[in-house]
């Protein structure tokens, strides 16, 4: 493997093991997925939204949000109501005890990437967003793989990374 895969390989790691740090701490310090803190800031910012529209603004999949407003729902950080204008629709809006837990709640690491990113040259962000929608290509462009395997298995690049 010549050094660019490598390093490449390396900061890919770097980005996940952040990720995973993150994600890990958010669990501890809030009792909150990641998944679960972003949806309640979109509920938040826009004070009632659908379950589809959660979809659209998350890509996350029907399924997952399901599961994680009934999660919510059941913790009693969420509400569910039927939409006054049509009544076939569900509308999901914080409850006071979710406002609580989001005015106590870190930062996401969207939000800290999102102000240090927004403070870098348009050239330079529309290059980094070129990289990572490649990247992102690369490592899709394997069909087989499935949600539970591990999208990068670099624990020899995280050993060499060490020294």
């Amino acid at each position: 493997m010549d050094q660019k895969t490598t390093d490449a390989l390396i900061s890919l790691r770097r980005i996940q093991r952040r990720t995973e740090l993150y994600a890990r701490s958010l669990a501890q310090s809030a009792d909150l997925s990641v998944s679960q803190l972003k949806v309640m800031q979109l509920l938040a910012s826009h004070d009632a939204a659908t379950p589809s529209e959660l979809v659209r603004m998350t890509a996350l999949s029907n399924a997952s949000i399901t599961s994680l407003i009934d999660k919510l729902e059941a913790r009693g950080m969420v509400g569910r109501r039927k939409d006054p204008a049509d009544r076939r629709k569900v509308v999901l809006a914080l409850t006071e005890t979710g406002r609580d837990v989001l005015k106590t709640a870190p930062n996401t690491l969207q939000d800290h990437f999102e102000l240090l990113f927004s403070n870098l040259p348009e050239w330079e962000r529309s290059m980094v967003v070129s990289a990572l929608e490649r990247v992102a290509d690369i490592v899709d462009s394997r069909s087989e793989v499935t949600d539970s395997e591990p999208i990068l298995d670099v624990g020899a690049f995280d050993r060499a990374g060490e020294d």
